[in-house]
Formats: structure tokens, sequence, C-alpha cells
């Protein structure tokens, strides 16, 4: 792993743009699920139509001549480092949901957008990857950018920005922040396996974990979200294949660098989102969200100045 990143040093960039991308896909595709089968199930429908996929992708790189291990050798330190991802992604959706559920939500949105700048903390306390003062520079605006775009464009002088909202808002970005932080340490404990390799294993081994701890808790509490996505088999499809490209690239550059790396650059998804959204196309964008945007940017330039 460490051969192929220093002979390609750069290759952690492309992917997480490609990454970016993917999800914007994904979550246009999850969106549209989301009427049908709620929160819950159209993000079931990304891990378990994921699945095929990163089974597939699998089995494509061993199938692939010169793989160096046919299948890595796998620890109770990995395991345990791929249960935290997985479990923390599923914690910090359900905390996102209790976010959206209380009056002020729109403060528990932005506060969810604060899981950059965990990524550093959590990064530098578990796995002692301690960013330098540029990379937290460029963290920062990028996270300002997006807490900027996720608050609301008008009616927002009665917004509370200290009560349960926010609180579960910090909870879902740290939720979303420990599972960077394991994928990356799942990573880092198979030295031996290429990053594509150490990619792939994560991607479809989390996916099998989460589809069975999420779809579990789907067919004891809310059967009709499994009939759901079952019936809109097209779009789970979709949403499952665009997830598992996705995700395949988050991993394989967890693989490559840093966690607040792999994070903070992952934040141009915000850009695509809004260069490809309807109201980007038809509507002139409001000052604050140019001025939003134009952090995001900042942050990414910054960040880029830093490699």
């Amino acid at each position: 792993m460490s051969t192929t990143a220093a002979a390609l040093p750069w290759l952690w960039i492309p992917i997480v743009l490609w990454a970016a991308l993917a999800q914007t896909a994904r979550n246009a595709a999850q969106r549209s699920l989301v009427a049908q089968a709620g929160t819950l199930g159209a993000t079931l429908a990304r891990f378990l139509y994921g699945l095929p996929f990163a089974a597939a992708w699998v089995l494509l790189l061993h199938a692939l001549p010169g793989t160096a291990s046919p299948v890595p050798h796998f620890t109770l330190g990995w395991a345990g480092w791929l249960l935290l991802g997985a479990v923390s992604q599923l914690a910090a959706t359900a905390f996102l949901l209790a976010a959206m559920k209380q009056r002020s939500f729109v403060v528990g949105v932005a506060f969810s957008k604060t899981d950059a700048l965990q990524v550093a903390l959590f990064a530098t306390l578990f796995l002692r990857e301690l960013p330098g003062w540029a990379t937290l520079l460029a963290i920062g605006l990028a996270t300002a950018g997006v807490v900027l775009l996720s608050m609301p464009v008008k009616g927002s002088a009665a917004v509370d920005w200290t009560g349960g909202a926010a609180l579960w808002g910090l909870a879902s970005g740290a939720g979303f922040a420990l599972s960077a932080v394991g994928y990356r340490g799942a990573a880092l404990a198979l030295p031996e396996a290429s990053p594509w390799m150490a990619g792939a294993w994560g991607v479809l081994c989390a996916q099998a974990v989460q589809t069975l701890l999420l779809g579990g808790w789907l067919a004891w509490r809310s059967r009709e979200s499994l009939r759901a996505i079952v019936s809109a088999w097209r779009v789970s499809t979709a949403a499952g294949a665009m997830g598992a490209l996705a995700s395949i690239g988050w991993f394989t550059a967890f693989a490559l660098t840093t966690a607040a790396n792999v994070r903070t650059l992952g934040l141009a998804e915000v850009v695509f989102s809004y260069l490809v959204s309807h109201r980007f196309l038809r509507e002139k964008l409001a000052p604050r969200e140019s001025l939003g945007l134009a952090l995001v940017v900042a942050g990414l330039l910054a960040m880029f100045a830093t490699l």
C-alpha cells in the first residue's frame, strides 16, 4: 500500500473527486426513494442494492493479473475499525433524522456538516494523524461555506442555535467523522494489501454489516419500507450502483491518504450538487449562498496549496 502511495502521491485526488461526483448522482437517485420508503429505507437501498456491485469489484480485482495477495490477511483490529466505521455511519444517519424532527431542524443539518472538522480531531486522537495549520485552515473555510449553504435563505430569525437540533446535528457530524476514521483505520490495518484491494474489501464488508443491521431494524419496525424499496427496484438499483461506486472511491482514498484530506476534498460534492441542481440552473444564487460556495471553493483551493 505504501509503495503505490509513494509512486502516485496524487492518485487520491482524482479518486476523491470521482467519489464526490458519484455520490452526487447517488443522492439524486436516493432522494426520489425517500418519499416512498422513508430516509432509512432509502439508506438501506443504497447498501443492499450496492452489495452486488461491491462484490463484482472485489471479484474483478482478484481476477486481474499481478494481484499481490489473493485475499488480505484480516485481523481483529481490522474488523474493529471496520465495525466502528459501519456502525458510526448508521448512527450518524439516525442522529440526523432526530435533528430533522426538531423545530429548528435546519440548525441540526448545518451542524451535521461539521464532520470534516471533527474528522481532524478524531484522526488526531485515534490515528495520530495531526493535520497541519494550513490543512486546518482549509477545513475551516470549507466547513464554514457548507454550514452557510445549509442555512435557510429566508426566515432564519427564529432559528434556535442552542436547542436539541444543534446537539443532534453535532452528534450526526461526530458519527460521520468517526466512520471516516474507522474506515481509514481499517485500511491501515491491511498494510500488505494494495489500496484497491483494501478499499474493495472494506466496501463489501461494511455494506454487508450495514445491510444486516439496518435491514434487521426495518424488518422489525418498518416492513413497509422494505416493501417500498423492493417495488421501486429500478431506482433502488441506480442508487445502489452509484452508492457502491462512490464508496469504492472513498474507501480507496482512505487507503491512500489521511481521513482529513479525504473528507475535506470530498466537500467538492457540495459544489457539484449546486452545479447540477435545478435551483442553480433556474434561480439566481442568494448572496449568502454565493458566499458559502466561495468559501467552499476557497477551502478546496487551500487544500490543494497544502499538498
